[in-house]
């Protein structure tokens, strides 16, 4: 049976929230200097979650498939879904950063194809105004193109037993301490182009692959956890505890605010807390009570979980629109003044998007005239497919730092 997991749209739209934030924080030197200039520039958390929510959304249906002896979800649609829903937003918002925002000569129109392709991260090359954002993207696809492997070798072949659940959960931490070395590594060696590859982030991947066992194995009566079910039931404690940790990211402890390199004990730093804050958010969401379920899986939170991929594409052009129509100047604050037109503008054109093209085409090629990426239905945490920007029958943005 497929569930839906409602509280989830509201948490990426959050997440969708958090990065255009930290983006127009760093554009008015808001992030860099201030009262909020730890809390702006650490705000790129959002990428961690939304990885996080992929990760479990994504591996969830393999997972329930074990446990119900049902065979595991196919790759061929999956990839078919994946990439209905990622590219048309995608290729439209290549096409306007390319036709709308200045750019300086050596942005070829190379550049802009590897965008397209999500294979910029790989390259060397410039950046292309108002896609910068995009590397994100480029890891999330890399983790599409893993988890049928990875899922498979984590349900393995055998049925599912309480022993093999806690083993398979223990063996999930290594995949969180693989990020925070990678990025400490990369960092002492100097090859800033790897920190944007998926190694560093494999760890906020396996949070959501982690919290999908459990979640499977508690509902089938494999693991009882009066521990993370009392936590359940007080999702603001465990809310409290995400925000604590985000105010000990705005610390030295995680690196400066700007694009200074950090140090490698920083990097390690960074990407640890930023794990830890990614599993807080989540967690919560999953068995919602009833008042977190109406806020963020609501009518509200139903269409923002619509419209954050969008969000998240379009962001960096309409802020680099705006800056051109109002003259503004590069670091000269005014932060409201760029943010709200950004935030208002990005989010109508992800619907314009989202409901006028990028829905149409799933549709049509998933030839279900129904579909939608959130459903709206019963706010419940239980009984759909969605993801965190793409969906999961199957099934989704700068490093550290700033995109």
């Amino acid at each position: 049976m497929k569930v839906r997991f409602a509280a989830l749209d509201g948490l990426r739209a959050i997440g969708a929230l958090a990065v255009l934030t930290t983006h127009v924080g760093f554009h008015t030197g808001a992030s860099l200097n201030g009262p909020f200039a730890g809390l702006l520039a650490r705000l790129d958390v959002g990428v961690a979650i939304f990885f996080a929510i992929s990760g479990f959304l994504l591996c969830r249906p393999h997972v329930a498939a074990w446990f119900d002896g049902t065979p595991r979800p196919r790759t061929t649609p999956y990839l078919r879904n994946r990439a209905l829903r990622i590219l048309p937003a995608l290729w439209i918002a290549v096409l306007l950063a390319a036709l709308l925002l200045p750019h300086s000569a050596d942005v070829t129109w190379v550049i802009y194809l590897r965008h397209a392709t999500l294979t910029q991260i790989y390259l060397d090359g410039p950046p292309a105004d108002g896609l910068t954002q995009l590397w994100s993207l480029s890891t999330e696809v890399a983790f599409y193109l893993l988890l049928p492997l990875l899922a498979r070798l984590l349900t393995g072949r055998g049925r599912p037993s309480r022993r093999g659940v806690a083993a398979r959960l223990f063996a999930l931490a290594v995949p969180v301490l693989v990020g925070p070395v990678w990025m400490a590594s990369i960092t002492a060696t100097g090859h800033p182009r790897a920190g944007l590859w998926l190694p560093g982030y494999v760890g906020w991947f396996a949070i959501g692959m982690g919290f999908a066992l459990w979640q499977v194995a508690r509902q089938h009566g494999f693991l009882t956890t009066p521990t993370l079910q009392t936590l359940a039931n007080v999702p603001g404690t465990v809310w409290t505890a995400a925000v604590a940790l985000l105010l000990i990211a705005t610390t030295p402890l995680a690196g400066p605010y700007n694009l200074t390199a950090p140090s490698a004990g920083q990097a390690f730093m960074k990407t640890l807390l930023y794990t830890a804050i990614a599993a807080c958010a989540l967690f919560p969401a999953l068995t919602p009570t009833p008042r977190s379920a109406r806020v963020l899986g609501g009518r509200a939170g139903h269409v923002a979980g619509d419209i954050s991929y969008g969000v998240f594409v379009y962001h960096l052009i309409v802020l680099g629109l705006v800056e051109r129509v109002t003259g503004y100047t590069l670091f000269s604050g005014r932060f409201l003044l760029l943010f709200l037109p950004t935030l208002v503008i990005s989010a109508l054109v992800a619907a314009a998007s989202y409901y006028g093209i990028e829905r149409p085409i799933m549709r049509l090629g998933r030839r279900d005239r129904s579909y939608d990426v959130s459903p709206a239905s019963s706010a419940n945490a239980e009984p759909n497919s969605t993801d965190a920007w793409t969906a999961t029958e199957v099934t989704p943005a700068s490093p550290p730092g700033q995109g």
